[in-house]
């Protein structure tokens, strides 16, 4: 697995301090992106929060996240999370270490009192004192909260006061890309009222099975409840690995309700990633699960296809100039001002995601535009069944017969490739494997590139032949 260390630099630690009329909590931001380009200290917002207590819970919740490893958890993650400034909301992210679960807390307008909310997304720091005194705030005084440092103490300082170097995996950044993906193929399964809410995930195992593993759980909605179910049947929402919930115990206690997303199931699908969202007043909590405790998202291959044809990079270059840090981004009014199809414009935004610059929203079914503070276009570049497709094009190892194709892998072995009105088979260990369940192999990826490939020349010289140059 790729790794690097990635230096997050902050001008001082985030500080929560005692203040005439009640606390302040101080987030110290690192380098981002903001619209007037990169900034190394951009400020978000300064003001009061309506829900001190809910608000404390729920960075906790998105920083607990963002030091676990629940596969390994004997080794502890440290990657600070990322704070986005939307103009009405602030949203603050993390991924596991072990690349399993996405925490997103979304800091809504009504959980916001006073002040303007800024555009731009950056690092913010979260460190153990802070931790610490977060979990002591009660909610009887009033909370100030600002984001990024205050201008005057700022231009007083030389130059970073602290500094940490975390490591970074390839895998944690595809991560993001294909979270966005799979939760934009949910749909809302179940909404439990707080007191079953409650019920259920108290309810959840606290640990994961020792031994073999145990096979995949699935829920059913039973009026305003969940029960378990022994496989998945129409309706049915996947939890894998159920004690990964386990940071929406922070917010449990002022949850108004938890919202259950996942895809459409029938009796014989696999195990399927969910997202499960807490609903709190004035914010919500998301958190989105892996199919498997011991699977990452950064396999599961949903990008391939947006990353693997030329056509969806110079569309993602046209879609990303509309793209102006809001909220919820609408496909529609995209579709509408580049001219482009809205079926061209998902796959722009998807591939724009590779490189962190969308996100999905589970709760308004829509994009959200961001820019993560990493050089994330490494996802691309170090992503290995996209790499090796590339290099069987490069290598003339893929030779077309109608629906039919014949891949010569590397170490010789022929491969045959089936692609059926757009949909691929391959005869190699990874179809036999997950038949598609993770996105292409690199035979059938390498297959799609020169089919691809195939049809742009004859496009282009069907214009040519007929008068358009």
């Amino acid at each position: 697995m790729t790794r690097s260390l990635q230096a997050v630099a902050y001008c001082r630690p985030s500080v929560l301090e005692s203040a005439a009329g009640g606390q302040r909590l101080g987030l110290e931001t690192s380098r981002g992106a903001t619209p007037s380009g990169v900034q190394d200290h951009p400020r978000f917002f300064s003001g009061f929060l309506t829900s001190p207590q809910v608000a404390s819970a729920g960075l906790l919740a998105v920083a607990d996240v963002a030091a676990a490893r629940y596969y390994q958890p004997q080794l502890r993650a440290s990657l600070d999370p990322v704070v986005t400034g939307n103009g009405d909301r602030l949203r603050f992210e993390s991924f596991s270490g072990c690349c399993g679960v996405y925490a997103r807390l979304d800091v809504l307008r009504s959980g916001l009192d006073g002040g303007e909310v800024g555009h731009g997304t950056t690092n913010v720091d979260v460190n153990n004192p802070l931790r610490e005194a977060l979990s002591r705030i009660g909610s009887a005084d009033p909370l100030h909260l600002r984001v990024g440092p205050e201008e005057m103490a700022v231009t007083t300082l030389d130059g970073p006061v602290v500094e940490k170097k975390v490591p970074l995996p390839d895998r944690w950044l595809r991560g993001f890309a294909e979270a966005q993906v799979i939760a934009a193929g949910f749909d809302l399964r179940a909404e439990l009222p707080a007191a079953e809410a409650v019920r259920f995930l108290r309810s959840l195992p606290r640990s994961g099975p020792r031994g073999a593993a145990s096979g995949p759980r699935w829920v059913v909605p039973a009026g305003r409840a969940l029960r378990p179910a022994t496989r998945p049947v129409p309706g049915a929402v996947c939890l894998p690995g159920p004690e990964r919930l386990a940071a929406l115990q922070r917010v449990l206690r002022h949850a108004t309700a938890l919202r259950v997303y996942g895809p459409a199931v029938t009796g014989g699908t696999a195990a399927t990633a969910s997202a499960w969202e807490a609903v709190l007043p004035g914010m919500r909590l998301t958190l989105t699960l892996s199919p498997d405790a011991s699977r990452g998202f950064s396999g599961e291959g949903g990008v391939l296809d947006a990353l693997a044809t030329d056509a969806a990079a110079e569309d993602a270059e046209l879609i990303a100039v509309l793209l102006a840090w809001e909220p919820r981004v609408d496909v529609a009014d995209l579709a509408t001002a580049s001219g482009l199809t809205q079926e061209r414009v998902r796959a722009a935004l998807v591939r724009l995601g590779t490189s962190g610059r969308v996100g999905y929203d589970t709760a308004e079914a829509a994009y959200f535009h961001r820019e993560l503070p990493y050089d994330a276009e490494r996802a691309e570049r170090h992503n290995p069944r996209l790499r090796d497709a590339r290099a069987l094009v490069a290598a003339g190892a893929v030779a077309l017969d109608g629906v039919l194709a014949t891949v010569t892998a590397e170490d010789g072995h022929v491969h045959r490739v089936r692609d059926e009105a757009g949909v691929l088979s391959c005869s190699c260990l990874w179809w036999a494997k997950y038949r598609g369940g993770r996105g292409p192999c690199k035979h059938a990826l390498a297959v799609r590139m020169v089919r691809w490939g195939t049809a742009a020349v004859e496009q282009g010289v069907a214009r040519v032949d007929g008068g358009v140059r």
